[in-house]
């Protein structure tokens, strides 16, 4: 069986950066990513994956940094990694700097000429992980993806040929964090793409359950969009709804299908339900609050304790509220219970769709340590 690959930087990906030479040639200098050593751990004792690493080291072996004062760290290093069971089967050093355009300096792929096409290697499904942009742009040039540990978008930046709106097919994951690394190589993110077309609705959902809360929503009524985009703001969710409606006749079919749809899409995404919190949330809104208690156990089911005395807020109908979560309810197959309070009416309703959002990230979430369902029953 082919082998996949984890591409790991050094600096700034498993030992932190030191500004602002950005040479570690002391001990003093010399400052491990945190949890590294746990997560990276966990990842080579339960994931099957080689470890090469690649860095950039500008000018190495010059005046301006000796080889004397480079190796005794970098060897410490290694020997710290060994020890807890974390070996490179590989390491590359560039010794360039980046006005050369040396094709061994990354992003260029000539130090890892073994590993393009060759059926040894499934580079398709491996990874680059590192700090900077450079690394995303390795990534693409192997044709893998990054997990791009962002500190920082600008570091690299002078060296790549793409721009960074360019390169984001090429990024699996980002975060500053070595656990969402381990959670993400463990258990993948939950995208979905889902299309559903009636002769009332033609509606297209892509949603990502451990995104970031990015957002590109148009169902062609505004105040809905705002609500939605609250879901996707405070659920950290990534959520892309294009809705063709038959507005023309009213908001109730587009209302109603993007809720059927957006449930529809949280049922596949949620399908695998090991490790996940499953429950979820209550919160404050000036003198409005809301309860959202939110169960994604398989059984729709939903109870609503929220009067509205106004007809419309925005230009969505109050009446439509009950019916979207009736609808999320029975397409997601989760249980709702919603209870709202206070005197403005717009407040209310967006406390409900804040409160629905934390709901859902709360439930959502995983622990990729506990990796076990919720449930006594031993089936969601």
């Amino acid at each position: 069986m082919a082998k996949k690959v984890l591409f790991i930087d050094r600096d700034g990906t498993i030992i932190k950066e030191s500004p602002p030479t950005y040479q570690i040639d002391s001990f003093e200098k010399l400052h491990f990513y945190p949890e590294v050593f746990r997560y990276l751990g966990h990842i080579v004792r339960e994931l099957d994956y080689e470890l090469v690493m690649v860095t950039n080291q500008d000018g190495l072996g010059t005046e301006g940094f000796p080889e004397s004062s480079f190796w005794p760290v970098h060897n410490h290093i290694m020997t710290s990694f060994k020890a807890e069971g974390i070996c490179f089967s590989q390491v590359f050093i560039d010794r360039t700097f980046p006005q050369e355009n040396a094709p061994t300096r990354k992003p260029g792929t000539g130090m890892l000429t073994d590993y393009v096409n060759n059926f040894n290697y499934d580079i398709e499904n491996s990874f680059v992980i590192g700090d900077r942009i450079t690394d995303v742009q390795l990534a693409a040039n192997l044709g893998c993806k990054a997990i791009w540990l962002n500190n920082g978008n600008t570091l690299g930046a002078a060296e790549i040929k793409d721009t960074i709106a360019q390169l984001q097919p090429a990024i699996a994951l980002q975060t500053i964090d070595w656990s969402a690394v381990y959670a993400f190589l463990k258990m993948g993110q939950r995208v979905v793409r889902h299309h559903r077309k009636t002769n009332e609705t033609d509606i297209f959902i892509q949603l990502n359950s451990d995104g970031t809360g990015q957002s590109t929503i148009n169902t062609g009524i505004g105040f809905f969009d705002h609500m939605l985009e609250q879901v996707v703001r405070h659920g950290k969710i990534d959520l892309e709804i294009s809705c063709i409606g038959d507005l023309h006749i009213d908001e109730h079919h587009t209302i109603e299908d993007t809720a059927l749809a957006l449930g529809e899409a949280f049922a596949i995404a949620l399908s695998d339900k090991r490790g996940m919190e499953r429950y979820g949330f209550a919160l404050p809104m000036d003198e409005a609050s809301a309860q959202v208690l939110l169960d994604f156990g398989g059984r729709n089911w939903l109870v609503w304790n929220a009067i509205f005395s106004r007809e419309k807020i925005g230009d969505m109908p109050t009446e439509m509220f009950y019916h979207f979560f009736k609808s999320f309810s029975d397409a997601a197959k989760c249980n709702l219970h919603i209870t709202a309070s206070g005197s403005n009416e717009h407040h209310k309703i967006e406390a409900i769709f804040k409160c629905f959002a934390k709901a859902i990230r709360m439930a959502v979430k995983r622990d990729p340590l506990h990796n076990y369902l919720p449930s006594t029953k031993g089936v969601l």
